[in-house]
């Protein structure tokens, strides 16, 4: 069985596409009540590239795998640890400070509302 880490508790956690993995989520994020409501970007190490289409990734390469909490069924997607950490670095670098919530967006997710906008 699979599971979701905050970095303080630990809860049982699936997602169809990628059994049994440890998935991680940020710490701003609560976790109780849990699963699978709340709006959180999940991330896991996944198995190596086998036969991965990209000829850049080779067999061996290890996986980063992110999904949604959302839905115990959403796609999952893999990354490169190279890639994952290169966007992981533009992430704190401010290059997405314009897809971000606003403070309205995060008080309306607190308070249970997802926003439209």
């Amino acid at each position: 069985m699979g599971s979701i880490c905050n970095g303080k508790v630990t809860v049982p956690f699936e997602n169809a596409n990628a059994l049994g993995r440890s998935w991680r989520k940020a710490s701003r994020t609560d976790l109780g009540p849990m699963i699978p409501d709340e709006d959180c970007v999940l991330v896991a190490a996944g198995p190596d590239a086998e036969g991965h289409p990209h000829p850049k990734v080779l067999d061996g390469t290890r996986m980063i795998e992110v999904t949604d909490s959302k839905d115990p069924a959403a796609p999952v997607l893999a990354f490169t640890r190279v890639e994952f950490t290169k966007f992981a670095e533009g992430i704190k670098a401010g290059e997405f400070d314009d897809l971000m919530a606003t403070d309205a967006d995060l008080e309306g997710a607190e308070a249970g509302a997802v926003s439209a906008a």
